[in-house]
């Protein structure tokens, strides 16, 4: 008998998670007993329309916004079952965010930006700059490196938050809304090289986004609506 393929690990495993907003009248589910996977090797799509529940998702499952019910497992470990400062050290160490408006610091340069992980971590400053550079390198943007990103252009700040968020090595990128302030071909080119650049058999990518032009560049897509997982299904994978 033929051996059954074996899938590749679990990267995110949430069960049943609950997220509730407010108080009194006021209060709403912004997520109802949501339950999603995601493997290594993987980049999966959150889509649906604004106010469905995905950046409550994305943070949750990020280590940002605690759940008020259910489990995730992020690279087998019960997250939210953690001490806060573990679930700290935990976020810096293993999940690299990529945020919409970049937030990067504009009296830095753009290789000090890119360091700012490796010196949370405690890495000496030369060492940590030198990666920096290094980072930039990968992503096009070496001659860049000691310039602010004011100067940059969108894409270019971009790529400047991808080099940050992967610098440290981490197992799991999150990117939320990557290519809704750039312009199509733009945003095309930032996901076309997450895809085939930073992607790997070791690493996990999640992106919550409203862009249909990126839709062919996901392994699969999880589609939300009020709170709710409401379809799965696969991407074009290019």
């Amino acid at each position: 008998m033929p051996k059954l393929a074996t899938l590749p690990k679990l990267a995110i495993d949430a069960r049943g998670v609950d997220k509730w907003f407010g108080e009194g009248e006021a209060r709403t589910r912004a997520l109802a007993n949501v339950s999603m996977q995601a493997r290594y090797g993987e980049m999966l799509l959150i889509v649906g329309p604004s106010g469905s529940g995905k950046t409550t998702l994305l943070s949750v499952i990020s280590g940002i916004l605690r759940p008020d019910g259910g489990d995730v497992v992020v690279d087998g470990v019960d997250l939210w079952k953690q001490p806060n400062d573990a679930i700290a050290d935990f976020r810096l160490n293993r999940i690299g965010f990529v945020f919409q408006d970049y937030h990067l610091f504009p009296r830095l340069t753009t290789a000090e930006n890119v360091a700012i992980p490796l010196i949370l971590k405690r890495r000496p400053w030369d060492e940590a700059m030198t990666e920096a550079r290094k980072y930039l390198d990968i992503v096009g943007l070496g001659n860049r490196a000691g310039i602010a990103p004011v100067k940059l252009s969108g894409g270019e700040q971009q790529r400047v938050a991808i080099a940050r968020a992967v610098v440290s090595q981490p197992d799991i990128l999150i990117f939320d809304e990557p290519t809704a302030s750039l312009d199509g071909d733009t945003g095309r080119s930032i996901i076309d090289f997450v895809k085939h650049q930073v992607l790997s058999d070791t690493r996990c990518i999640v992106i919550v986004t409203h862009d249909s032009r990126i839709f062919d560049y996901a392994d699969r897509i999880l589609r939300m609506e009020d709170g709710q997982l409401k379809g799965i299904e696969m991407g074009g994978g290019e």
